[in-house]
Order: C-alpha cells, then sequence, then structure tokens
C-alpha cells in the first residue's frame, strides 16, 4: 500500500468515525425505556416497543462498526494493516476503502 493511498483510507476513517458516532448517539437517544406514564394507546406501545428492539440491534452494529474503525485507525501505519488476517494475502486497496473496517480480503469475507 502506497503512502497516497494510506492518506485516503486515513481521512475516510476520520469521516466513517465521525458519522458512526453520530449514529450511535441517536440510536442510543432512540433505545431509551419509554416511560410506562406517557399517555400511548397499546398499539402505539407495540409500535414503539418494536422500533426500541430495532434501534437496539442498529445501536449494537454501529457499536461494533465504530470498535472496527477505531481499530483500524489505531492500526493503520502498521506494516501488517491491509494483510488479510485469515489468508495473509493482500487486501485490495478498493476493498479498504470500501470497507475499511475489513479485515479480510474478499475471498476469506465470503466464506
Amino acid at each position: 500500500m502506497n503512502d497516497q493511498e494510506r492518506k485516503d483510507i486515513k481521512a475516510l476513517l476520520k469521516k466513517l468515525i465521525a458519522e458512526t458516532t453520530a449514529k450511535v448517539a441517536e440510536y442510543e437517544e432512540l433505545c431509551k425505556p419509554i416511560a410506562p406514564d406517557v399517555s400511548l394507546g397499546r398499539l402505539t406501545r407495540m409500535d414503539a416497543i418494536n422500533n426500541k428492539s430495532v434501534a437496539e440491534a442498529a445501536l449494537r452494529t454501529a457499536k461494533r462498526k465504530l470498535g472496527k474503525l477505531n481499530h483500524a485507525k489505531t492500526n493503520i501505519d502498521d506494516p501488517s494493516f491491509g494483510i488479510c488476517s485469515a489468508c495473509k494475502g493482500k487486501i485490495n486497496p478498493k476493498r479498504i476503502l470500501l470497507m475499511p473496517e475489513s479485515d479480510r480480503c474478499v475471498r476469506c469475507a465470503s466464506r
């Protein structure tokens, strides 16, 4: 991986970390408990509970992605960055630009 590719990936990581951090905050707000004293109809309350479950799943996914992005940001200058963790082959830089949190090449990720 050349210096320009690393620079592009660093800029992308910074942007994605900011976006994902904002999503985490948004999902955390949506996951707050629904107060029992709030005047909602039975069906509306059921919808709210369902929406909360969906938001909790999205929150878990966003937190997992944020962790991987921060890990990639920490290790981008490491010589092993861009090397597949499974087969030890080189990960295509285009894949890294598309999914910088990925630590596997396309072939290993699809298995």
